[in-house]
């Protein structure tokens, strides 16, 4: 898709002066407005042709401006899924490009996902309690090394994952995506193999994107095809988890779970979740750290710059129809 005329407006959540390598403002047609998801718009809508939605404000927020956008062509997220802002893709033109923020968060993700897998097999958690207890938890704790592990949804964020999981000596690692292929690391699996492939699975992780395909891809089946003792480790979005059949698996001690995403999310108190036995949860911060924002910057920079030269964006996953 080329873009030939971009005199318009551009909604920025970070302020322009800020981002280094943006398109002069004025000289490129472009006219920068900041708005992190604020009550009040910036500007009307109406003049908006590029939209960088706000990062972790929800799906209420993201949407919010997209029903009076009738000039838009771009919208831009921070995040490597789109599901927040899929609600409002209706209400758009024809001609729109979503485009995602692949690039932005591998290195953050896949990080999390080290330590999380790590921080479990380890008992981490329960060394912190014992701290806070003052007590000497020694005991006899599983390694990584020589561990099975299970990548579902083997997209640049998985690979990063992998890539990060080649030192600890692991026994085999699995690769699962939407469709088979061929990488330089091996083979990547069809999601019609997961059956076959579970039962082998000491450490399973969720990386895969929040489709209608994905929903609750572990189920019931999904997860009591899982081994004895396996860690479940969800980076990618709660409902990917049957949050019901999970706490049946982990309430029966059979397997264990880290997750950085929870359904419902954020997790209420309450909540049978906080208080199962083997689960670790962190608060969605898989991205959310200081390698974001000079990623974020660069990814807006190099879009705005691809625009305004009338070039092809990175990352378009859709464009309306």
């Amino acid at each position: 898709m080329r873009f030939e005329d971009t005199t318009a407006d551009v909604w920025l959540p970070i302020p322009a002066d800020e981002i280094e390598g943006l398109p002069a403002p004025g000289g490129a047609g472009l006219n920068y407005r900041f708005w992190d998801g604020g009550p009040e718009f910036p500007a009307d809508p109406a003049r908006c042709a590029f939209y960088v939605v706000p990062y972790m404000k929800g799906s209420e927020i993201a949407v919010r401006p997209l029903a009076g956008m009738t000039s838009l062509r771009v919208v831009q997220t921070l995040s490597a899924g789109i599901d927040h802002v899929t609600p409002g893709i209706g209400s758009l033109r024809p001609g729109v490009a979503l485009c995602n923020a692949k690039g932005v968060h591998e290195a953050s993700t896949a990080e999390l996902t080290l330590a999380l897998i790590l921080a479990s097999l380890r008992g981490i958690p329960g060394f912190v309690r014992g701290q806070d207890a003052e007590e000497w938890r020694a005991g006899f704790y599983p390694a990584l090394a020589d561990k099975s592990v299970l990548i579902v949804g083997y997209g640049s964020i998985g690979a990063a994952i992998e890539d990060r999981l080649a030192p600890f000596e692991c026994a085999r690692v699995a690769r699962v995506a939407r469709s088979a292929r061929t990488t330089e690391r091996g083979p990547v699996h069809a999601l019609t193999d997961l059956p076959a492939l579970l039962p082998e699975a000491d450490v399973v992780v969720l990386s895969t994107p929040l489709t209608p395909g994905t929903t609750h891809l572990a189920d019931a089946g999904f997860l009591g095809r899982m081994k004895d003792g396996a860690l479940l480790v969800n980076v990618a979005r709660g409902p990917v988890v049957d949050t019901n059949a999970l706490l049946k698996e982990v309430e029966g001690g059979r397997i264990k779970a880290a997750l950085d995403v929870t359904d419902p999310e954020p997790l209420p108190a309450g909540h049978p979740l906080w208080h199962a036995p083997g689960v670790l949860i962190s608060p969605h911060v898989g991205g959310s750290t200081s390698a974001f924002m000079p990623r974020a910057k660069r990814l807006i920079a190099g879009q705005l710059r691809r625009f305004a030269a009338g070039e092809e964006l990175a990352n378009v996953l859709l464009t309306t129809g």
